[in-house]
This record gives structure tokens, sequence and C-alpha cells, in this order.
């Protein structure tokens, strides 16, 4: 028995070394990512406790027993003097209360240790030497003893000087660092990737890992890197000051950027307390961090603790709770939001990630399944990052299962069965039954009642949301089937504002046909719009009949528009909702009797701007669309007139300056009157 347990000892060693190695070269060799830092770091923790338990197990090509992998040919390697060692790592306030513990034990002391605390910047390490203030030398961390000549490319970083600032600087000066790209340069970076129809990174840190390493450094320069300066290695003709922190000072000094957010604290409840305020500021942060670094400041203690054969004893990294785990897709239905948006969201393997349980994730859409390549049954890396959603990062290579379920977008949507439509050169999937749809009831009841739209007064978005909530509201229709009693029993709602609602939906029963034609919000149709449709059909029965072609043949509308318009008809249920509103006795205001005079202004376009002497804006904007123009909303070249009431505003000069007619309140009645 104790030679079987001991054989599988054995073969989780190896595994967890194969593993390892693999890992690390994928990173540290080809720049490039299958698992988060959290995976990473349980393998290594788990080896690292088995040769412990089982010292006779351990091998000097353990990953244990050294930083990294080793660097690629293509560059030239340096030998660095003072070797470059990663540090251990603490996930809890008791390891890191262990951790100080050990250093008072080793230093046979109880005083309280001073550390400086500063953020882990999740970065490639860089070392970077100056001789007699002039950059001379750059190269990567590589295994720790050796790293890549990345002269060229570091020059290009316009954070690095490329000469030190003063006179009173070392003759050799290597200072080390972390080389990063911010949240912002990294987002720019991957949208021309996707732009160019490249492979995107999975996050900044591999962005900058990726970027550094670029044998051309023309490209390199086109990467938005950064550095922030942690160290000194090879110090040579200068004595530096005894502190870590005044060292980072006067590095600072010479030119060469640290990160400004870092203390020197007192104790574990220093740290503690730094940690804490640093994790809640994390997410605001312009560069991504995964936990705080603390180094005992006095260079005299740091000399006395040394280092193991990995890291030195007098410093450790307090990880943050991991924003990157692996899970499974288990499926991936599709959710409907209140503008008719139809997005894809995965159905994980519940994991814990960024402090909770995480259940799903956001695919954002078609589009971003496909680059993504997610299939259900995947193992996939996926990232939360304190209130954002989760979302899926990248699929683990490998792991797919043969006859893995590509995904679709449905044509029909999950909750009413309309058609889901997707325009040319757009994104983003919609339901098309918009007026009908459960899930977008809110906003399709909020926008018929608007002011632009039926005008009922004193239904506002609060009072629709509670409707809807106690399931008083299902669909527009049903707005005209409330009572003063069941009115009367709602939250801020007595007796007489459940009759003045009541008397505004009864007084919103005759609109003008454009209104109406507004109220039901199809998609792209706006108040101009709906007066040209309302002026080009006697009743809303033709509209609802006509077809792309005649629609196309209205000024204004091109093929677009006349597809909204007639895939919102064409949905029964939107039919049906339509039928019950004309059923609760709405009628339309009939047209004004001529006719050519109604569109005497036909093809003409008009800009309101500043106050009229007696019409409001809502009125003239009806005046003018009922005599067959178009009302927009900005000046351009197009414009034919700015009707311009007092403090006009930069309209009005923006007008003056293409030539655009300028008209008062009279100059509008002359217009209405002559044609």
């Amino acid at each position: 028995m104790a030679t079987e347990s001991s054989d599988k000892v054995k073969q989780r060693i190896n595994y967890l070394r194969e593993q390892l190695r693999h890992h690390s070269y994928v990173y540290y060799v080809l720049g490039e990512l299958e698992i988060p830092d959290s995976a990473y770091d349980r393998m290594y923790n788990e080896l690292k406790q088995l040769e412990q338990e089982h010292p006779k197990l351990i091998t000097p090509d353990s990953p244990t027993q050294r930083v990294g992998a080793e660097p690629l040919d293509a560059f030239a390697k340096i030998q660095h003097k003072i070797p470059m060692l990663s540090l251990d790592n603490v996930f809890s306030e008791d390891e890191l209360y262990a951790f100080n513990k050990r250093i008072q034990d080793r230093l046979d002391s109880d005083e309280e240790i001073e550390f400086v605390a500063e953020p882990k910047l999740d970065g490639l390490a860089i070392s970077i030497v100056y001789q007699k203030g002039k950059l001379f030398q750059a190269a990567t961390r590589g295994d720790g003893t050796t790293g890549e000549d990345v002269t060229q490319n570091v020059r290009t970083i316009q954070s690095v000087p490329l000469c030190l600032l003063g006179d009173d600087y070392p003759d050799v000066l290597e200072v080390r660092g972390e080389v990063f790209i911010d949240k912002a340069g990294f987002e720019r970076l991957n949208a021309m990737a996707r732009e160019r129809d490249e492979k995107t990174f999975a996050n900044p840190r591999n962005a900058a890992a990726g970027s550094l390493r670029q044998l051309n450094p023309v490209i390199t320069a086109q990467r938005p890197l950064s550095i922030y300066c942690y160290a000194v290695g090879v110090v040579e003709g200068y004595v530096l000051p005894d502190t870590h922190s005044a060292v980072l000072e006067k590095i600072q000094q010479w030119g060469l950027p640290v990160c400004s957010e870092l203390e020197v604290v007192n104790g574990v409840k220093g740290c503690l307390k730094f940690y804490n305020k640093i994790l809640k500021k994390r997410d605001g942060l312009k560069y991504e961090i995964d936990g705080i670094v603390y180094k005992v400041n006095k260079f005299s203690l740091q000399n006395k603790l040394g280092f193991v054969a990995r890291a030195p004893r007098w410093a450790i990294a307090h990880k943050f709770p991991a924003q990157e785990e692996i899970t499974i897709v288990n499926d991936i239905e599709f959710q409907v939001g209140r503008t008719g948006a139809v997005t894809p969201v995965a159905r994980l393997e519940p994991v814990f990630v960024g402090g909770v349980t995480v259940s799903n994730a956001t695919l954002h859409n078609m589009d971003e399944i496909e680059r993504k390549d997610v299939r259900v049954g995947d193992k996939v890396i996926i990232r939360r990052a304190g209130d954002v959603i989760p979302e899926i990062v990248s699929v683990v290579p490998g792991n797919r299962k043969k006859g893995a379920r590509k995904i679709k977008m449905p044509d029909k949507c999950p909750v009413c069965k309309s058609d889901i439509v997707r325009e040319e050169g757009e994104a983003i999937s919609r339901c098309s039954g918009g007026l009908y749809c459960p899930a977008q009831r809110k906003e399709a009841i909020k926008h018929y009642a608007s002011r632009k739209a039926m005008d009922i007064e004193g239904l506002g978005d609060k009072l629709i949301e509670q409707l809807v909530d106690e399931n008083l509201v299902d669909h527009v229709n049903d707005l005209y089937s409330l009572n003063v009693t069941r009115l009367a029993e709602l939250d801020r709602m007595g007796e007489k504002s459940a009759k003045n609602l009541i008397e505004a939906l009864n007084n919103s029963k005759n609109p003008p046909l454009n209104r109406f034609i507004y109220a039901l919000g199809i998609r792209e149709v706006g108040e101009a719009t709906a007066s040209s449709l309302a002026n080009n059909y006697d009743n809303l029965d033709q509209l609802m009949k006509a077809n792309d072609e005649d629609l196309q043949n209205i000024s204004d509308i091109g093929p677009v528009v006349a597809k909204h318009i007639v895939h919102f008809f064409a949905q029964k249920h939107n039919r049906d909702v339509i039928d019950k509103i004309l059923k609760a006795g709405i009628t339309f205001k009939k047209k004004p009797a001529s006719s050519k005079a109604s569109q005497k202004l036909a093809g003409k376009t008009f800009v309101i701007t500043g106050t009229l002497p007696t019409l409001s804006r809502d009125q003239a904007r009806e005046r003018l669309q009922a005599a067959g123009a178009k009302v927009a909303g900005s000046v351009s070249a197009k414009t034919d007139y700015l009707l311009a009431g007092d403090k006009a505003g930069s309209k009005l000069a923006r007008a003056e300056k293409l030539g655009v007619t300028v008209i008062n309140e009279q100059g509008l009645e002359s217009l209405l009157l002559d044609g």
C-alpha cells in the first residue's frame, strides 16, 4: 500500500511539473496564454506542498527550483549579474501574518516591521541598464538568470528616459520595472485587431509581453507600452540610500517612472489597511493589478533575511481574489433586452471568481461568439472585474470534445416568437415584436405614453413600471382597461390622481395619425418619418399593407427603414395589439381638407432653434410636418430654412456660415400661406 501511495504521489508530481513547464513555455517564450494566473498558482502551490512533504522527490529541474522557461533564440541572450527572482505569494491574512512571523523569528525581534506596500502590476518584468546616465541595455527577466536583449524595443517606450535627469546618478545603474499596457490602450489595441480581422489579446499582460518581444521595433513603437520601476539591481560608483522607499524616490528624481500608489506602512495591520484600500480602488485604476507587494523597507534587514532558491525572504505578493478562472460552458441561451437587442448568454458550471460565484457570462453578440469560437461543452477562461458583467475571455485550447455544437442565432424571439432581424453591417440582432414582446413592454409603454407620442399626462416612467410589475398592464392596449378603483390602490396614487389619469387616457384617444405611428415605436421611425407616412397614407390600414417598394417611393424613406416598417406590421402579435388599441376607442383626427395645401413644403428641410413668440417648438414642428416639411435636429448644408426665435445660439451662427435661409415665426406663417 505504501508503494502504491508513493507511486501516486510521484505521478501527481510529474504531472504538475509537466503542466507548469508547458504553461511557462507558452507564456514566457511564446508570449501567449492558455490558463489564468489563479490556475497556474494552484498547480504551483500544490507541487510545492507535495515536495515539502516528500523532499526526496525534489529534482533540480523542478519548476519550484527556478523562475521560468528559457528565452527564445531569436533574441540575443543577456546574463543578469544579479538574478531577477520572482516572489512567493500569500492569499489570506493568516498567510500574511505567518510571513511576518517568519521575518521576526529570523531577525530574532518582536519589533514591528516597516514595509513598502505597492500595487503588483500585471505586466512583464524588465531590466534596464544605464551607463554614464545613458540607456545602454534592456533585457527581459527570462528564466531569472538569462534574459532576452530587447534594448531597441524598450527605447521605443515613451515613458523610458534615454538619458537620466540631473548629474548625481551612478556610473552604472540597473533599474528593474514592469512594462505594461493600461486598460484604455488595451481596448484600443484589440479594437484595431478586430478591425483588421487579427487575433486579439486575452488580457493587458499578454498584450504587453507580445508587444515587447517583437523582433521588429517598429511594431513595438506602435503599441501603447508603459513602465513603472520598482527596484534597482547592479549599482556602481554610487552609495544608495539605506531604504527601499528612499531608493524609489531617488530613481524617480532621475526621470524614471514609479507607481504613485505606494506607501510606507508599519506591520501587518498597515499592510492590510493598504491592501483593502487598493482593492476598493482596483477597478478605477487605469492599469491592471493582481495584488499588493510588501517589501521590508530597510536594506540592512533585507540583507540579514537573505533569499531562498526562488525568492527573497523579505518580500511577498499578497494576491487579490482571482478575476479569471476556468469553467465549462453548459449551454448558451439568448436574452432579449428592453430595446429588443438579443444577446447570447453562456450558462456556466458555477465557479468562484472575483469574490463571487459566477454561473453566467455575456457573449455580447454573434460576431463575438464566432470570433472566439465558443461552443457548448468548451472549457473557457472567464473574467469578472468588480461589478462588470462576467465575460468569456477565450476558449482553453486542446479541450474540445468531438461534435461540440456550434451556436446559431435563433430565427424567432425566445420570449414572444416574433422574427429576429439583423441588419447588414450591424452586430446586434433584434426582436421585431417591439409592441408585444414582454421583454420590451416597459420601454414600449413609456414610448407610447411620451409627450411626442400619445402625450398621456400623468403616466410617468415610475408609474408605468409599477403597473407592469403589478401585472395590471401587459401591453399598451391594457392602459385603456384601467379603472379608478384599482389605480387608487397603487403607491403614491389616490382617487384624484387615478381619475386624472383615466381622463388623460380618454383624452389621448383622438390623436393625429402621425403621432400614433410614432407611438408604435417602430425602429428608426421618428417624428419626421411618422409624419411622412401619415401624409402619404389615408389611414392606418393602408400603411400596414404597404410593401418595401411602396414605402421607398416616399421621400426620406430608404430600404432599411422600409424593411423595419414591413417587419413590424408583419408580426401577428403587433397587429393584434394594434387591433385591441383601436377597439379601445382610438380614432384619428381628420387630415386638413386640402391635401395639396398640406404638402406646400414637401421636400424642404427645417431646423428650429430658440424661443418663438407664440408657438412652442412642438407646435411649430407639427405645423411644418403637416405641410410636408422635414424637421431635422441640426443645421447642415442640406438645411433649407432655420426657424429662429429668441436666444437662437450656435445653430443660428452655423446657419449664417452655411448660407442657410433664416426665418422667424412671421416668416413661417408666410411660407405656410404662400407655399
